[in-house]
């Protein structure tokens, strides 16, 4: 089983410019984004911490869609509304459970 997932590290205390920053981008622009799925997330336990977790077929896939202008011009953008840098994971898939198995119909 292949797969590719990228998890954004971030801080800021403008993380409402930032979730209508990213609302566009994943719709507009003029190739299709190539992730599977994404996922923003909060820190319980260190308010101003959040992560986007972000679902991709394979790294190639994943390398297609850093190359977009719309992913570049939305990093920049982000990057300036970041208390800190944003650090990047990039994390091959080993295995997966959907949760879906045969006792779960």
């Amino acid at each position: 089983m292949a797969g590719f997932v990228q998890i954004i590290e971030f801080t800021s205390s403008r993380i409402k410019e930032i979730e209508e920053l990213g609302r566009p981008s994943r719709t507009e622009g003029t190739t299709p984004p190539t992730f599977r799925h994404i996922m923003a997330t909060a820190d319980r336990d260190h308010p101003g911490h959040y992560f986007t977790i972000v679902d991709f077929d394979s790294f190639d896939s994943a390398m297609e869609n850093s190359g977009r202008p719309e992913t570049s011009e939305f990093a920049a953008r982000m990057a300036e509304l970041c208390d800190g840098p944003v650090i990047f994971h990039n994390l091959d898939v080993l295995w997966e459970d959907t949760g879906q198995g045969a006792g779960n119909a």
